[in-house]
């Protein structure tokens, strides 16, 4: 391989000028595109909510996404899409600032590892399960933010990282998920039915992808994403039906 101004040439290509370059390793990896439009979406969103708020206070006619959108147990009966998307909206610059980042840092991990559908799988399902959480501990309060997605992505990412044999510890996964959870129970004002629920589902979610995939070959990875999928189904049902109950 010949060195050029950008990459690599092969000896062939260089003798016929054509500009073929080798990247390395890195142009080999699977990019993230999934984690990146969940990201875009979720900013997306909160950009929208900041247009909305002040074209609404502008003409006095204010509309709100997080109230609108944001999950709050008396209204789940009636309004049952807030179960999905309070977690794409957030209360503020460092409350979907510090998501996004975690996001992307445990994305850039888990969906190469997984493959874009299952990690949306574990994704749907962590949400669903975050959304649970709320119903069971904190239903009369308004909760967003896509916490309980990214920490059910930790609890994924623990499940992954044990069936490839990667130490917890000196990969730092098991420390951060400590750190966040004493954060967690020690800041007023976090969603703690939300944070559980969420890593309680994501981490069963990893347990069923890594597990079935593994016992069934290539056709486990279909399995395991339907089960997945099924799971995240069942999880918000329950919340509605524990709404219905109570509010319906």
């Amino acid at each position: 391989m010949h060195q050029a101004s950008v990459g690599f040439h092969c000896p062939e290509c260089a003798k016929t000028g054509r500009q073929q370059e080798f990247r390395g390793i890195a142009s080999l990896q699977v990019q993230p595109r999934a984690t990146q439009v969940l990201i875009a979406v979720n900013l997306a969103i909160f950009v929208l909510g900041i247009v909305f708020s002040g074209t609404g206070a502008a003409t006095g006619r204010a509309r709100s996404l997080t109230l609108d959108g944001g999950l709050f147990g008396p209204n789940v009966p009636e309004e049952p899409w807030r179960l999905f998307t309070s977690g794409f909206l957030h209360a503020g610059f460092i409350h979907v600032g510090l998501n996004m980042w975690v996001l992307w840092v445990l994305g850039r991990f888990l969906e190469p590892s997984l493959g874009r559908v299952r990690f949306l799988a574990l994704y749907g399902a962590a949400l669903c399960g975050g959304s649970l959480g709320v119903v069971l501990l904190s239903p009369g309060a308004l909760t967003v933010g896509a916490s309980g997605a990214i920490y059910g992505l930790m609890g994924g990412a623990l499940l992954v990282a044990r069936e490839r044999r990667i130490d917890l510890m000196a990969s730092g996964l098991l420390p951060t998920l400590g750190i966040n959870l004493l954060l967690t129970f020690g800041i007023p004002g976090i969603s703690i039915g939300g944070h559980l629920g969420g890593l309680v589902a994501g981490a069963l979610a990893g347990l069923v992808l890594t597990e079935v995939s593994k016992r069934l070959g290539k056709k486990g990875d279909l399995v395991a994403t339907g089960l997945t999928a099924a799971f995240g189904v069942v999880l918000a049902a329950v919340a509605y039906l524990l709404m219905f109950a109570q509010y319906g």
